[in-house]
C-alpha cells in the first residue's frame, strides 16, 4: 500500500498512520528489488533443467528417472528436492492406469510343458529366460496383435512381430526374428528358457516344432495367474500407459510404425528403467559384455 500510494502521499506520513517505521518498509523495498539469494536461484535453474528432462521424456518420466537424467548430466540433487519442485510447479509423470489382466485362452494339447521359471525371470545373465506375451492394440482398421520376445535379465526387447489374427505365426515370427538378432557377444541362445503364459499359441504342436529346431526350452506358467508372466504384463503396461494409449491410429500400418519406433528408439535405447539401476536396456546389456570380455 505504502508503495503504491507514494507518488501522492509521503512516505513519513504512511508509516506514522500505518504504525510500521520507515527503517521496516525501505528493509522491505531492498529486499524486493535485489536479485535472488543464492538458494532461489539454484532452485529456478534445476526447475528449467527438470523441465527439459521432463519434455524429453515425451512427458513421461517422474522423479526417480529425472533425477537419474541429472545427475547423469553432472547435478548434485536428491530425489525430494525434484519431486518438490515438480508438484510447485505442476509437472508430473504418468501413472499406469489400473490393470486386469487378459483372460488366457487354454490349449487342450496333449503334451505337458513345465513351468522352468517359477518367477524368477532375471537370473543374472543374458539369454537364460526370454519371457513373451501378445496383446490386442485398437486401430480404425480393427484389433492388431503384437508379439514381445524380451530378456528376462535386461528387459531388452528382442523381437516381436504384428499380426491380424492371433495365430501361432505371430509367435513363431518373433521368436525367430529374438533368436537371428541376438549377437554372438551376448552368448549363445542354446538352451535359453522361453517362457510365456498357457495361451493355445505356447501350447501348440506348431510352437513346440519351432523351439525344438531353434534350440530353446518352452516353459509355461499356470493358467490365468498374471504373475507367473509377471515381467512381460509389466511390459504392456508400460507400452500402453507410455505410448499407445496417448495416441489414436487410424490405420494398423500406422500404429505398427509408432509402435515399433517406441519399442527400438525409446524403450530399448533412451528408457531408464528402475530395475537396471536407471538405465537403459541397451546401455545395461553393453556394461554386462564389456565386464564379461575384461573378465576373461
Amino acid at each position: 500500500m505504502i508503495d503504491a500510494e507514494k507518488a501522492t502521499h509521503s512516505v513519513s506520513r504512511m508509516v506514522d498512520l500505518l504504525g510500521v517505521s520507515r527503517s521496516g518498509y525501505y528493509a522491505w523495498a531492498a529486499r524486493r528489488d535485489c536479485e535472488p539469494g543464492p538458494r532461489a536461484a539454484r532452485r529456478a535453474d534445476l526447475t528449467v533443467k527438470i523441465k527439459v528432462a521432463h519434455d524429453a521424456s515425451d512427458a513421461v518420466n517422474g522423479s526417480p528417472r529425472i533425477v537419474a537424467d541429472l545427475r547423469e548430466a553432472g547435478e548434485v540433487v536428491s530425489r525430494k528436492t525434484v519431486a518438490k519442485l515438480m508438484r510447485d510447479n505442476g509437472i508430473r509423470g504418468i501413472s499406469p492406469r489400473p490393470w486386469q489382466p487378459v483372460t488366457t485362452i487354454a490349449d487342450t494339447s496333449t503334451h505337458t510343458i513345465p513351468d522352468l521359471v517359477e518367477r524368477r525371470f532375471d537370473q543374472g545373465m543374458l539369454n537364460v529366460v526370454w519371457t513373451s506375451d501378445i496383446t490386442y492394440l485398437a486401430t480404425g482398421e480393427g484389433w492388431l496383435y503384437l508379439c514381445a520376445v524380451r530378456d528376462g535379465c535386461s528387459r531388452r526387447v528382442l523381437g516381436y512381430a504384428f499380426s491380424q489374427s492371433l495365430h501361432t505365426d505371430v509367435v513363431e515370427t518373433a521368436l525367430r526374428r529374438a533368436v537371428s538378432f541376438r549377437d554372438p557377444g551376448t552368448g549363445s541362445t542354446e538352451g535359453v528358457i522361453f517362457h510365456a503364459d498357457r495361451g493355445c499359441q505356447y501350447t501348440s504342436t506348431q510352437l513346440a516344432e519351432v523351439v525344438e529346431e531353434l534350440g530353446v526350452r518352452l516353459s509355461v506358467g499356470r493358467t490365468g495367474v498374471c504373475w507367473d508372466n509377471a515381467q512381460q504384463e509389466s511390459f504392456w503396461s508400460t507400452l500402453k500407459t507410455e505410448h499407445y494409449h496417448r495416441h489414436r491410429f487410424d490405420t494398423r500400418a500406422e500404429a505398427i510404425r509408432s509402435v515399433s519406433s517406441w519399442i527400438e528408439a525409446v524403450y530399448n535405447r533412451r528408457r531408464r528403467h528402475s530395475a537396471l539401476g536407471q538405465i537403459n536396456p541397451v546401455s545395461f546389456e553393453h556394461r554386462l559384455t564389456t565386464a564379461a570380455t575384461e573378465a576373461a
